[in-house]
């Protein structure tokens, strides 16, 4: 199995498939195509129909959208357990990694993901709406179903790698979650999802990159 990806410090949609690959416990090579050169569309269209990354290549099976990647995971692993087991928690972790897969273009647009910056950044109008929105979403499905672990739906899902990306934007971006109906529950998931094990091995890696680059 090979998961072929992005630059780490800037490939949202990399992240994602990654760290759910890596929570299923697969074994996989990872083949990594540098963003932001001349040539990075050439080498990435050599390997994916969509001309984007992240790609699964699992023998002849060829799957080019980071969502997609993530159920065919969770159906290839079930033990992994990468959806919750309770059919209400899992139900309401799709939607919310399908409005993440789908949704918030004003913070994609405004503060793409960059793990090597710090600033503080004041968000326009449409990235608070998007804001409120996410502490809205994570506040929701911590009070119903947070019980069994700091992550959105307790413990770790799928759901929690389509956010892991806003964490790492409220981050770099100074975001004031305070300020757009933060009470501290979602400062303190977004804050779980950064301190996450396959996260920090994530950005170890980013890191690396960045010196060599």
């Amino acid at each position: 199995m090979q998961l072929i990806i992005g630059t780490k410090a800037w490939s949202s949609w990399s992240l994602r498939p990654w760290l759910v690959i890596v929570k299923s416990g697969a074994a996989f090579d990872e083949l990594r195509i540098a963003l932001r050169w001349e040539g990075a569309s050439d080498a990435i269209a050599a390997v994916s129909p969509s001309k984007r990354v992240p790609v699964l290549r699992d023998g002849d099976l060829v799957i080019w959208d980071s969502l997609a990647i993530c159920e065919y995971l969770a159906d290839r692993y079930p033990e992994a357990e990468l959806w919750p087991k309770d059919a209400a928690a899992r139900a309401i972790a799709r939607a919310a990694a399908a409005e993440m897969h789908s949704g918030f273009s004003a913070l994609r647009q405004t503060c793409p993901m960059d793990l090597a910056l710090r600033k503080v950044q004041a968000p326009d109008e449409a990235t608070s709406q998007d804001l409120r929105r996410i502490v809205e979403l994570v506040r929701s499905c911590r009070a119903r179903f947070g019980a069994g672990g700091p992550f959105l739906v307790g413990g770790w899902s799928i759901a929690d790698a389509f956010l892991t990306p806003v964490a790492t934007r409220i981050r770099s971006y100074g975001l004031d979650l305070s300020a757009h109906g933060d009470d501290g529950v979602a400062s303190a998931y977004f804050d779980a999802l950064l301190a996450d094990p396959a996260f920090l091995r994530w950005e170890l890696d980013a890191l690396n990159e960045a010196v060599e680059r």
